[in-house]
């Protein structure tokens, strides 16, 4: 008889959570190369891409923060690596969304706060698919 570990989540990602996920970070960082673009040329379209890329990574974040709640509420215990996983997608998408608020505005008044939120909101993404796609699972060798 072997008593394995109770696992954190009851199942590791999905295809469908894991493509979310991953997605969020190429639309965010697309946002930000877009920003940068902006503020180095002051080419008004360029603001429009980021605005347009910071939805589409709202969307990806937000149903990858739907998969996450429910596997936290699944969860056998709700401390460590699920929580740190779902606080981390919920702040990315808190503040990508205070990012598309400030991206809302005029194109030049939405600088340098865009760009600096941009930046936050991308490492932040880059660090939730880390943990998202690495962590999720505990427990013993099988």
């Amino acid at each position: 008889m072997s008593i394995t570990a109770p696992l954190a989540y009851r199942s590791t990602p999905g295809p469908l959570h894991a493509t979310l996920l991953a997605g969020t970070v190429p639309l965010f960082l697309g946002a930000l190369l877009s920003d940068i673009a902006y503020f180095n040329t002051y080419q008004i379209q360029w603001s429009n891409f980021a605005s347009w890329l910071i939805a589409g990574g709202l969307v990806f974040c937000g149903l990858a923060l739907l998969f996450a709640l429910v596997n936290l509420l699944r969860a056998d215990h709700k401390t460590g690596r699920p929580v740190m996983y779902f606080l981390l997608l919920l702040a990315t998408w808190a503040l990508g969304l205070i990012n598309a608020f400030e991206h809302a505005k005029d194109a030049l008044a939405s600088m340098p706060l865009g760009l600096i939120l941009s930046v936050i909101v991308t490492l932040l993404s880059c660090v939730a698919t880390w943990t998202g796609l690495t962590n999720l699972r505990s427990g013993g060798a099988q």
